[in-house]
């Protein structure tokens, strides 16, 4: 394949990939979106796989093929309610591989420099793929690619070893309190400083083991800095890991030379950006706090919560919707894990066909990954034209009759507003609260995966339905049809 039709290859790709991007923004072109994105990645990897200068296809096939079905089955497999730590995991494998190509860059490098050394001009002419292009490079264009191999190696094993602490997180293979180390932020300082006098070592002639040293030391910072971030933030986390390994992504095309892979790397790193942002502004928090682990630990003593949970069983929870005429669902996590969507959108078409307005209320961070609920909803057939989110609906609540809240915990709990010593203070929430009456479907009375009291179970105005949400719903139907 010619470097013309690569070339032309990988611009059909970045422009599909800007399209796929731009898509998601829709529910309604969601899938097409998806899509744009799926043949975009099939255009670049053909390209890169026959393009000029490639060889060892005997290897290289095999490889494209074993990690192509590996993929499929992962898919097809994998649940909706298990996609936030696959994406985490994916997340680590990016990484791992910024940090193996750039190791690999600085051998092939002192390859074609011993090669020089010797002045050996035959052994340099017969150069293929990137030796051959590293054996044409300037002493500049030497130096600018050592920063770019040491960018991407120190982003690369940040984004692994953190990727791995958040699917441990978010799999429940780790506490997701958050943990720090005896001296906190000030060994993360340090082993950033040690990495950044490696990276001089290594910009003035030192062998590679100041790469290798500083892959390990970005890998404790990157283990340290998630441990220490409460499990609350887990959805800014892996939008920010998401974010990181673009970053490493872009830094290695340019190791490479590959237009496409930094064009794709800074498309993934500046929307992962963006969207961490976006996130950190719908909890009322500092970006940097929250990587910092500013977010999930312990300020003061929380509120004490007064009263009792009182609760309903189908029964009551009919006759309240029999009486209602307009209800808003909150979904969370718990609908997820029950994987009670099918049931919401049946009881949502029930109630809808009886002539009361059924809207939904989505938080920006609500389940373990953004656009988690709106992507379970999707799933259901539910009506993307009642799906509101968080600013558009949280003023209706007062004239909502009933507010039925399936599985969420932090994202309706009161003492975001009213205890300031809350993990949570100062952070939006949907306010539920304020609806005549309020019905909360949840297993039992525990606190939920962030560990915080929630004072919202304990209000007069609030049931509590208790049991497997899918199993509730599911109950309530075969009385209310």
């Amino acid at each position: 394949m010619s470097i013309g039709i690569v070339s032309a290859a990988y611009i059909a790709a970045a422009v599909l990939f800007i399209l796929a991007l731009g898509g998601l923004s829709n529910q309604e072109k969601a899938k097409r979106a998806v899509w744009y994105g799926i043949v975009g990645m099939g255009l670049a990897v053909l390209g890169t796989v026959f393009g000029p200068g490639i060889g060892h296809y005997w290897l290289l096939i095999p490889a494209v093929l074993i990690g192509g079905y590996a993929g499929y089955e992962v898919a097809r497999r994998v649940e909706m309610t298990e996609m936030p730590q696959l994406v985490a995991a994916l997340h680590s494998f990016v990484g791992l591989a910024a940090v193996f190509i750039g190791l690999n860059a600085q051998l092939e490098l002192n390859h074609v420099m011993a090669l020089k050394a010797a002045d050996d001009g035959a052994a340099v002419e017969a150069l293929r793929g990137f030796a051959a292009v590293l054996a044409h490079k300037t002493p500049v264009e030497i130096s600018i690619l050592k920063v770019e191999v040491f960018l991407g190696i120190f982003i690369g094993a940040v984004t692994f070893t953190g990727s791995v602490v958040a699917f441990g997180k978010l799999a429940g293979k780790i506490d997701g309190k958050p943990h720090k180390l005896p001296g906190g932020h000030i060994l993360n300082l340090v082993a950033v400083i040690v990495a950044i006098a490696l990276g001089y070592l290594y910009f003035t002639g030192a062998g590679i083991w100041t790469m290798v040293l500083m892959a390990l030391l970005a890998g404790f910072i990157g283990w340290h800095l998630i441990m220490g971030i409460g499990g609350a933030d887990m959805p800014v986390v892996v939008s920010m890991l998401n974010s990181y390994s673009g970053w490493a992504a872009a830094a290695i095309g340019f190791t490479l030379g590959n237009d496409l892979l930094i064009v794709t790397g800074a498309l993934v790193g500046s929307s992962g950006a963006i969207l961490s942002y976006i996130m950190c502004r719908a909890m009322n928090r500092h970006f940097v706090s929250v990587i910092l682990g500013g977010f999930g630990g312990t300020g003061g003593p929380a509120a004490e919560v007064e009263g009792e949970m009182v609760a309903i069983d189908a029964d009551g929870v009919a006759a309240a919707l029999e009486d209602a005429d307009s209800v808003i669902i909150v979904p969370g996590y718990g609908m997820a894990v029950a994987q009670a969507q099918n049931s919401v959108s049946v009881l949502t078409e029930h109630l809808r066909k009886q002539g009361k307005t059924v809207r939904f209320a989505i938080h920006p961070v609500a389940g373990r990954l953004p656009g988690h609920m709106n992507v379970l909803l999707a799933e259901a057939k539910v009506p993307y034209d009642i799906v509101l989110e968080m600013d558009e609906i949280n003023e209706d609540f007062p004239q909502t009759d009933v507010a039925i809240v399936i599985g969420s915990n932090d994202i309706v709990n009161p003492a975001a507003q009213d205890d300031p010593n809350s993990p949570i203070a100062g952070m939006p929430v949907l306010e539920v609260w304020k609806a005549k009456q309020v019905i909360v479907s949840k297993r039992g009375q525990g606190t939920g995966y962030s560990g915080i009291e929630n004072p919202l179970f304990y209000k007069e105005n609030t049931r509590m339905f208790y049991g497997d949400a899918k199993q509730s719903l599911d109950k309530l139907l075969s009385m209310i049809r």
